[in-house]
């Protein structure tokens, strides 16, 4: 009897012995990777925290140099000295100031956000006229999709039915919508010199009028204990019709005019504001979002059953284009996945019924969808999700699941043809191949554990395929040393030493004769000639190393994907008519449809059209500013960047743009990503 073939009382032993056992924990093997299926996130990338907190102040009016020299300095040197800071880049644009601080990773983000907020409270000498400093801590949303309302020509009935529609999705469960290109809106009261002149009163005057009349004020508390009710005056005017009403006060107060008999009030976009057009008409855009802990085909579901009833509930003339659909990547990695999976199930059943016994090939794979069902419930246990990363991890180990398999299935069924007993042949398979499957599995997981310290984004992106090949590993030692030694007694007893067909005999005849005739000889001579054998395998290692050092083998960390979205920018120098801007743009459009047409049409989706949208560019090196700080103990310095301008904004052009301490500027995506969020 060989060495392993003495039935032990283990627990391999144990499940090989009772198939019963074997069996439930299959069952149980299903059934936990059925309950995690229809529990695990589905997501575009792994969930990863961001480090950043922004710093956004509103000067309505102000030019970027302006901004940058009364607000971003004053508050960039009070927070170059906040703890544990690691990068601070700042934004100058019209209007606005945006900061973004980055911490180092494992930070609390809670108390850095608290940290930063009591250090922008402390700068006192900000504009009278700018807005409160908003400090946020930046959350990663992930998209779902993007909705493009156009068709009306009235940009007011393009507002109510944004509000409309982003209320309906947030009440059906979309986490967050953000609504882009519609301009914030603004009252003007408009005096001319005549009408002051008659008023005698000046224009800061007449501000300071509406200002005392159109404020909400407490007025005090009234009753005592339960019966106590807070009083307040509601005065604040909110639209055009309010502020027609209030009074205005003469010098002589000899008559009572209302502000609607001296000006004008209307309600009006904001000048400078990124709008939106869709084939020459006004367009707003919705960008459906999904927090980190929801569910993103979920979410899909949910707009798309939003979008069936709307458009069935539309006019005629109002349209909803839906773009830059970011769940189908993952509905088409999902689909990926499962057509290799049977392609692999096809062509490794196809493979183990050549060379193995049909029992023993058919128990082999299907230790596949339960070693696969087994990894999804460790993933879930350990808080893993659904994602381009994790799926892509699955499909690589496709082919590591059934190695442990094979190799114990084909050392069982060696030693049954030899004339042991089937549990002794099975039990025997599963422990003399405990000690090399063990190691064999050890070295794959220690040649993806390094991944797992990879810092940043990066490192908790790349975090999911080794967590997966980890869980994948070891679903398939629990199928092959507990499972499958039961299912190979079974089968073996079955069998009884039958003889086999004749073409399970050809098949091993020739199986044999390759083995003994071809193989045999090639290892005996690589063993006899041990300096031939190690001096062939250094020549490979030599001729690898030097294909990359020599630059004929390239290193890309992210291969360059062809992508399907084309930007085309345009940037105006300082004065240009907005008309001018406006026909270049409407030359490029057409340009855009005619090569369409030419081309067979049927290649352009949408083209969405940004008015007054400034792109960050770097200045040549002539041209940059450089001023040297000691954020901390370090040095750095500040580049000033040039905002092109846009329709709409033509100074902008001329205007700065971004700043940085201690690094590049962020690209452009990533600035956006900030500044939607901040905003």
């Amino acid at each position: 009897m060989s060495e392993g073939s003495t039935h032990r009382n283990d627990i391999i032993g144990i499940f090989a012995r009772h198939p019963v056992a074997a069996n439930l924990v299959m069952l149980i093997m299903l059934i936990s990777g059925a309950l995690a299926l229809s529990q695990l996130n589905t997501r575009f990338f792994p969930n990863f925290s961001i480090q950043v907190v922004t710093v956004r102040v509103v000067w309505p009016g102000a030019t970027a140099e302006d901004v940058e020299r009364s607000i971003t300095i004053p508050i960039e040197q009070e927070l170059r000295s906040v703890e544990e800071l690691d990068k601070i880049t700042s934004t100058s644009a019209r209007n606005v100031s945006l900061i973004i601080l980055e911490f180092p990773e494992g930070t609390d983000m809670g108390d850095a956000t608290n940290r930063v907020e009591e250090r922008v409270k402390a700068v006192r000498n900000l504009p009278k006229d700018a807005r409160t400093p908003q400090v946020r801590h930046v959350i990663n949303f992930e998209p779902i999709a993007k909705l493009l309302i156009h068709g009306p020509e009235d940009p007011a009935e393009l507002r109510q039915l944004a509000y409309r529609f982003e209320e309906e999705l947030l009440r059906r469960g979309v986490a967050k919508v953000t609504i882009n290109g519609l301009p914030e809106e603004e009252l003007a009261v408009q005096l001319s010199t005549r009408q002051l002149e008659a008023l005698q009163m000046s224009l800061a005057e007449v501000g300071r009028g509406i200002n005392r009349r159109s404020v909400d004020l407490p007025a005090g508390q009234i009753g005592r204990n339960d019966v106590a009710r807070e009083l307040r005056a509601l005065s604040q005017k909110r639209t055009a019709l309010g502020f027609e009403r209030l009074p205005i006060e003469t010098e002589d107060k000899s008559a009572r005019l209302l502000l609607e008999d001296v000006a004008n009030i209307e309600r009006r976009a904001r000048q400078g504001e990124i709008t939106f057009s869709y084939r020459g008409k006004p367009a707003v855009e919705l960008d459906a979002q999904r927090a980190t802990t929801g569910d993103t085909l979920e979410s899909a579901t949910i707009l798309r059953e939003w979008l069936e009833e709307t458009r069935a509930e539309l006019p005629p003339d109002v349209q909803i284009t839906v773009y830059d659909e970011s769940w189908l990547l993952i509905r088409d990695r999902i689909n990926l996945l499962l057509k290799n999976g049977a392609g692999g199930l096809v062509l490794v059943v196809a493979i183990l019924f050549f060379f193995l016994n049909a029992r023993v090939a058919w128990w082999v794979t299907m230790g596949i969808p339960v070693s696969f069902m087994a990894a999804l419930a460790l993933m879930w246990l350990a808080g893993g999700s659904i994602n381009m990363i994790s799926l892509f991890a699955l499909i690589m180990t496709l082919g590591i699941i059934v190695d442990d398999a094979i190799v114990v299935g084909e050392d069982a069924l060696t030693h049954y043809q030899r004339g042991e007993r089937s549990l002794q042949a099975a039990e025997g398979g599963a422990r003399r191949m405990l000690a090399p499957v063990l190691s064999s599995s050890l070295t794959t997981v220690a040649a993806f554990v390094p991944l797992m310290a990879v810092s940043g984004i990066i490192g908790s992106i790349l975090f999911d395929i080794p967590f997966v090949v980890i869980c994948v590993i070891l679903a398939s030692l629990v199928e092959s040393f507990l499972v499958l030694p039961g299912h190979l007694t079974h089968s073996f007893r079955r069998a009884h030493h039958k003889e086999p067909s004749p073409l399970r005999a050809r098949l091993d005849a020739a199986f044999d004769r390759f083995r003994d005739n071809r193989f045999r000889p090639l290892v005996e001579a690589a063993v006899r000639r041990p300096s031939v054998t190690l001096a062939f395998a250094l020549a490979s290692l030599i001729l690898a190393v030097g294909l990359i050092a020599g630059g004929r083998l390239g290193f890309t960390f992210f291969p360059t994907v062809e992508g399907n979205v084309i930007y085309a920018s345009a940037s105006f120098v300082s004065g240009t008519p907005p008309e001018r801007v406006e026909k270049f743009i409407q030359e490029v459009e057409r340009a855009l449809y005619e090569t369409e047409e030419a081309l067979g049409g049927g290649l352009v989706r949408v083209a969405r059209v940004n008015h007054g949208m400034g792109i960050f560019s770097r200045c040549p090196p002539w041209r940059a500013k450089r001023r040297r700080v000691v954020p901390g103990s370090r040095e750095a310095t500040r580049d000033t960047r040039r905002a092109e301008g846009a329709k709409g904004d033509p100074k902008g052009a001329s205007e700065r743009g971004v700043q940085s301490y201690g690094r590049p500027v962020c690209s452009r995506n990533e600035l956006a990503m900030l500044w939607r969020n901040a905003g």
